[in-house]
């Protein structure tokens, strides 16, 4: 029987794996067949962040003269003496080692533009380890600057050359780019992953493509294996492949892949196994692209497992203990997503709602919903539990079902199981005070969720499913249990007027203003191929303009707005306005403050949300 190893590619996030292969791993182990989990993303971040990887790249790159250069590399004795040190800080949180990094100069001087002041407002005179992971957090920044100045301006902490990878309708660039000589940090990742090979010996490597900034990673890895170990057979899946190869005609990137696999990965990688064992035909295949003399054949087969029937994820194999915790001031759900070690788990798959025109609503990860059972989540918490070590938990479905959510949270007190959790929800009437409360009492800490544009108008244009005054309701309820609350926010929506931008963020101040919410961002509207909107262009007055011919990836969509304005010019006044917001900053200030041009006057009484929740 082959061995298949299943390998999450650089980069991802730095505080806890991706799910994706804990969860194949589960499924796999149930039905008896040999495999492994590796993650590349942390491994190699592990590597660039340690004594040896840092003297290499301060070596490799001593001949690149750039002011940010110079004013790293002065100290890059500093630097190399102190890495260990402070990545073991981060990845522990040990309060002896959190008093060493903030005592005078332990840091190389000029690791960041820090204000004492601005520290000691954030941390008091005591909160050593939050403010030594913040300056942790900084010294880390500072060598990710030098790493982008002096060896690939696309490196990031969670993606990896992203710019060529992201609507790549064409593969042109990036196979030109992988025919390039390696850099450093692609040396090192081909390195880390020869390690794993020679662990593990797998015959088939499975790789998880969550976003365009893995693809480059998991091309380069898996032409290193063309090259290097011919015989072993390469399996791409995950979000990346969902949604943007559905429509594939690049032959090239069978160079790298033998099997591209769409949607749930369980059963495809079952038949692939099967299928290069020699005990099923490649017609059993399921939702598999191969190549078929000299053309692409996609196999469909389309079946799925009932998801109420899926088996525990499996964390064997990977190490807990390399994860590292970071820390960011300016956004209080950005710091819980990246502080602390989150086990994931899904309560149902897909959206119970599925109905926002925005989403990919006609794919199976959102339309094809079925809910598991309290009884099984919560068994899988408990063994998550025993596994990791780790009792924080980030419940990552589209939407949390509220009458699962009640039973799970009742069912985690009837059995006095301690955990830390948070979610995605939608604003709806059904979160009251009394759900609110169960909520709280089991360990929710905080939930994310979807305001959008705050125009009733626009919500209803998305098909929301909630008004204003209602997710003001909500967010009540939840902020008086003590739970914190995100909202995504959205500009750009086709149709949506400069009035109309405006407004909503008048509204969005005073959410802010109420403490109904205590976090926020704001994303630009991007037209999507799968969703309902590019599937009736005429009832949203959107013409789609482009890509004009595609061969490679087909997601992200160009587009006119016959009625809309131009976006672009609110950006960076939305960002500062609530950038603000989340500081208790300008909340007496007329919207139209934070924008560098003439806007007009927002319409809307600046009591309406206090009276949404506070009625007279």
């Amino acid at each position: 029987m082959s061995k298949i190893l299943l390998i999450t590619p650089p980069f991802v996030q730095w505080n806890c794996p991706y799910p994706a292969t804990t969860v194949l791993t589960g499924y796999l182990k149930s039905r008896h067949y040999d495999v492994a989990q590796a993650d590349l993303s942390i491994r190699l971040t592990n590597y660039i962040f340690s004594k040896e990887g840092l003297d290499r790249i301060f070596e490799g790159t001593k001949a690149i003269d750039t002011e940010l250069a110079g004013k790293i590399r002065k100290y890059r004795r500093e630097y190399i003496d102190t890495v260990d040190f402070v990545r073991g800080f981060l990845q522990t949180g040990d309060q002896t080692s959190a008093m060493r990094i903030c005592s005078h100069d332990f840091l190389p001087p000029g690791t960041a533009d820090i204000d004492e002041n601005n520290l000691e407002w954030a941390f008091g005179t005591m909160g050593f380890t939050e403010k030594a992971r913040y300056l942790g957090t900084q010294y880390i920044n500072a060598i990710g600057s030098y790493i982008r100045e002096t060896i690939s301006g696309e490196y990031g902490f969670n993606r990896y050359a992203e710019s060529i990878c992201h609507s790549a309708s064409q593969f042109d660039e990036i196979h030109d780019r992988l025919s390039m000589k390696n850099n450093l940090l692609d040396t090192f990742m081909c390195e880390q992953l020869h390690e794993i090979i020679f662990e593990q010996s797998p015959q088939i490597i499975g790789f998880t493509i969550p976003f365009a900034g893995n693809l480059y990673a998991a091309l380069k890895c898996a032409r290193h294996l063309k090259e290097n170990h011919p015989g072993i057979k390469t399996v791409f899946g995950g979000g990346y492949v969902n949604t943007d190869l559905r429509q594939l005609k690049e032959p090239r990137i069978f160079k790298f892949a033998d099997f591209i696999c769409l949607d749930d990965g369980e059963l495809p990688l079952e038949r692939i196994i099967q299928y290069v064992d020699g005990k099923k035909n490649v017609d059993s295949l399921v939702r598999t692209y191969v190549m078929d003399h000299g053309k692409i054949n996609y196999i469909d087969n389309s079946e799925n497992i009932r998801f109420s029937n899926t088996v525990c994820p499996d964390y064997a194999g990977l190490e807990i203990g390399e994860y590292m915790s970071v820390i960011e001031l300016t956004n209080p759900m950005h710091k819980i997503w990246n502080d602390g070690f989150w086990n994931k788990l899904t309560m149902a798959h897909g959206c119970y709602w599925r109905k926002c025109t925005f989403c990919d609503t006609s794919l199976d990860y959102i339309s094809r919903y079925e809910p598991d059972t309290a009884k099984n989540i919560v068994d899988k918490i408990e063994r998550i539990i025993l596994q990791t070590g780790k009792t924080g938990f980030h419940f990552t479905d589209e939407a949390a079902p509220p009458k699962l959510l009640k039973e799970v949270a009742g069912a985690l007190i009837k059995r006095k199981i301690q955990i830390t959790w948070w979610t995605n929800i939608r604003f709806e009437k059904t979160f009251n005070d009394e759900l609110c409360s169960l909520l709280s009492r089991s360990g929710c800490i905080a939930v994310s969720g979807g305001i959008e544009v705050a125009s009733d108008r626009i919500l209803k244009l998305i098909n929301k499913g909630v008004t204003i005054g209602q997710a003001a309701i909500t967010a009540d309820c939840l902020t008086r249990n003590g739970i914190m609350v995100h909202a995504y926010l959205m500009y750009g929506f086709p149709s949506q007027t400069g009035q109309e931008t405006i407004d909503s963020l008048e509204i969005i101040r005073q959410f802010f203003e109420q403490g109904l919410i205590q976090s926020a961002y704001f994303h630009r509207f991007a037209l999507t191929a799968h969703s309902a909107i590019a599937q009736d262009t005429g009832k949203y007055k959107v013409k789609i303009t482009g890509p004009s011919k595609h061969t490679f990836a087909l997601n992200d969509l160009f587009f006119s707005d016959e009625e809309g304005c131009r976006h672009e010019k609110f950006t960076m006044g939305l960002n500062k306005a609530i950038y603000n917001y989340m500081h208790g900053i300008g909340h007496d200030k007329p919207v139209n403050f934070w924008f560098d041009f003439k806007t007009p006057k927002t319409g809307m009484p600046r009591n309406l949300i206090e009276h949404a929740v506070k009625p007279t």
